[in-house]
């Protein structure tokens, strides 16, 4: 390499080194602009991921807007709860949560009013049993909270109480010592039962820590062993993408909401391990692990929008009008939904979204184990891919053009998009989006300049010094990488083509020299372009012959089907020729076609003072060949099946097996297939007589002469002018009269080229 391209190398490298470092080092800092547009790109994947259709365990029991109407305004009392839970109960309900706390008594009971008459009957010496009895008994069926707490107690169902964990030390300030260890011992079934420590350091480790439970009241409280807190933590940008499956009040560790709603249904204890850096694993029971960092983040893996899961009205729980099997061994977290009565949080998916799903997805989610991760080493991936995709464009754009560079940095960076949203949508991965693509804009927003001066200057020379005898898709091979400006070749695999027309010399015969040139000329021009549109490779022409190659110099997806698409767009556009030059009064052209695929040896040949980009090798041979035995079966599109058969895999084209003939000079016999049109456009009577065709030919290699002759004229009963039918027919006849020998292997050998 020269030491001007050193220095066009070096530079660029070197910028890339740069700002790579600098994007690391951004990333080490946790830049707060960049942690923001990180984040909104994973609201972006969900949103381009869509939703998932949740399992059918979980509904939700709405206070909403309707329930308001029907059965006023909010708060209600707490006898109307007590009576929805004994209607979900009764129905059949596996768990019933609420998203509710009760940390008051309820200012709605009668029983204050009637403990005040029980005063008043005391203090004038009023004594009746009676009349206490009754007072009694009438006190406890009015007080609402001894109504919902004896629900709670008599459910066939599991009841999860629900209640919120005072995160800030001005909330709890007035608290006494006495009070938070009433409220502690409130808020004890919602602490983890299981906690291992792998040893006395873990012990210390730091988690979340809140400064005192806000539990329901007592009476509540006891009502049921299962309980958790239904704290939620927004991002820094208000949006709720993880949950604390872990909050320490001080020995205490509590359980989210979701986390004991799960339990109770599963009936498993949940159980988490930690070390020395943090937690190691959670689970619940032996069926679910779930996925946290080491501060016990969980990721939430959103189903959808509101109303992904079911939502039943309070209202029509009251009154009898849901299906019970919408409530049957189901998880049921009652909430509110109604504006103005719920905390309105952000999701991915809605900038307003009621807080009861949220657990509803936590809970789907470990159901279903569909989990979203973003482990600490998914960083260091993240470090490696702004290493590769720094240096990488940093020594590729400097060998492309100002839009051969910008087409592949957009390839790269909506590539690298849709790499990170394929992990997202099919693993659950969180890959870091923003830092790689971050290298990718900036070094290329730096180097555009250097390509444009630097780099486009030298591909123009090589253009204008080499564009007027090479082919363009070799003159874009230097562009691309001038060293390669140098005699030699490289194996590999193509498709070769070669094309013919039929009978040319008479036909050239019939016109004057200009006439030939004018019609040779437009037929090339119409063949060549559709060849050339396809990313095939014009070797060369020799006289009215085409010859071409696909997958070299660059590389062409799925070569053989485009092969033979070229092939029939080509025979289709000539025969339209064909209608225009009969209209014209000119010679009418039919041009004949032959093709194999395998490897070749390819490159520029020749001598050092004048070279050309070329194709040698058997398989080359074998196309030539090929397009000559068109004459033989009466063809005009023969391939070999290294073509047809990884081009009739997507059922694009339509062909059909001709015969399989030794060539002079070959040992082995070639198959051929004779393309016929796109799959789409084949009628049901081309269909038919192929079927003939094909059940004839494997008569015929059997030596079932009797049977092969009747199947070709079932073949020609229907495209009588069938020249393949008709030459095979004629062969079965011979061989029918005058059997081949023993060692026949049902090859035609040709005895010339």
């Amino acid at each position: 390499m020269s030491s001007r391209l050193k220095q066009i190398f070096i530079r660029p490298f070197g910028i890339s080194l740069v700002v790579v470092f600098l994007c690391i080092l951004a990333m080490s800092q946790k830049f707060s602009f960049f942690e923001y547009m990180e984040l909104k790109t994973l609201d972006l994947r969900f949103q381009a991921r869509g939703d998932i259709l949740p399992g059918n365990n979980i509904a939700l029991a709405v206070i909403d807007e309707k329930s308001l109407t029907q059965e006023g305004k909010w708060m209600w009392p707490r006898s109307k709860l007590a009576t929805v839970v004994n209607k979900l109960s009764e129905a059949g309900a596996a768990v019933i949560a609420f998203d509710i706390v009760f940390s008051e008594p309820d200012e709605k009971s009668l029983s204050k009013h009637i403990h005040q008459i029980e005063k008043i009957l005391t203090e004038k010496n009023i004594k009746n049993n009676a009349l206490s009895g009754y007072l009694e008994e009438l006190k406890l069926s009015t007080d609402n909270d001894y109504l919902l707490a004896r629900a709670i107690q008599q459910s066939k169902s599991k009841i999860v109480l629900g209640f919120f964990l005072q995160m800030e030390a001005r909330e709890v300030s007035h608290l006494k010592a006495k009070q938070l260890d009433l409220l502690q011992e409130l808020a004890h079934p919602a602490t983890y039962k299981v906690i291992k420590y792998n040893n006395a350091k873990a012990m210390e480790y730091s988690f979340l820590k809140a400064f005192a439970p806000h539990a329901n009241i007592r009476q509540i409280s006891l009502s049921s062993p299962y309980s958790g807190f239904f704290n939620i933590v927004p991002d820094p940008d208000g949006v709720i993408r993880t949950l604390p499956t872990l909050v320490k009040f001080r020995d205490d560790m509590y359980a989210p909401l979701s986390i004991k709603i799960l339990s109770a249904y599963l009936e498993e204890e949940p159980q988490g391990i930690i070390s020395d850096y943090g937690i190691t694993s959670f689970s619940i029971g032996q069926q679910i692990d779930f996925p946290t960092d080491e501060k016990g983040m969980l990721y939430i893996n959103y189903r959808g929008g509101e109303k992904t899961f079911p939502h039943l009205s309070v209202t029509d729980i009251l009154n009898n009008k849901i299906d019970k099997y919408a409530v049957k061994d189901k998880i049921i977290i009652i909430g509110a939904t109604a504006a103005g009565i719920f905390d309105e949080v952000s999701t991915p998916f809605d900038a307003v979204y009621p807080g009861p799903e949220i657990h509803a997805n936590i809970i789907d989610m470990l159901l279903n184990q569909d989990y979203l991760y973003k482990p600490e080493w998914l960083d260091i991936l993240t470090i490696f891919t702004m290493i590769v995709f720094g240096l990488g464009i940093g020594i590729l754009l400097p060998k492309l053009g100002v839009l051969a560079g910008a087409c592949s940095a957009v390839g790269i960076f909506a590539g690298y998009i849709l790499f990170c949203q394929y992990l997202f949508t099919s693993h659950g991965w969180i890959l870091n989006t923003v830092y790689p693509l971050a290298v990718i804009l900036i070094i290329y927003s730096v180097m555009t300049a250097h390509t444009v001066f630097i780099e486009s200057g030298q591909k123009r020379f090589i253009k204008n010094a080499f564009s007027t005898y090479l082919a363009p898709a070799v003159v874009k091979q230097l562009m691309d990488n001038p060293d390669t400006l140098v005699l030699g070749g490289e194996k590999r695999k193509i498709t070769a083509f070669f094309s013919d027309i039929q009978s040319f010399t008479r036909i050239s015969e019939s016109l004057q020299p200009d006439e030939i040139v004018a019609l040779l000329n437009e037929f090339l021009t119409q063949m060549t372009d559709i060849i050339l549109k396809h990313n095939g490779t014009v070797d060369k022409f020799e006289g009215d012959a085409i010859i071409a190659f696909f997958g070299a110099p660059g590389e062409v997806i799925n070569q053989e089907e485009t092969a033979c698409i070229v092939c029939l767009k080509m025979q289709q556009r000539l025969s339209e020729l064909r209608n225009k030059w009969r209209e014209q009064g000119k010679p009418e052209l039919h041009m004949r076609i032959g093709m194999d695929t395998g490897t070749a040896v390819v490159g520029n040949m020749g001598s050092q003072n004048r070279m050309d980009y070329t194709m040698m090798g058997d398989t080359v041979n074998i196309a030539a060949r090929l397009e000559g035995v068109n004459k033989v079966y009466g063809c005009y599109t023969l391939v070999s099946e290294n073509t047809y058969i990884p081009a009739a895999a997507n059922n694009a084209v339509f062909g059909r097996e001709i015969d399989s003939v030794l060539l002079m000079g070959k040992e082995k016999p070639i198959v051929m297939y004779e393309l016929i049109g796109f799959t789409d456009d084949i009628d049901d009577d081309t269909k038919a007589m192929v079927h003939h065709y094909s059940k004839a030919l494997q008569a015929y290699r059997k030596q079932e002469w009797s049977t092969a002759i009747a199947l070709f004229k079932k073949a020609l009963s229907i495209f009588p002018e069938d020249k393949p039918s008709l030459t095979l027919l004629q062969r079965c006849r011979e061989l029918n009269a005058l059997p081949p020998s023993k060692n026949w292997n049902s090859a035609f050998k040709l005895t010339s080229k």
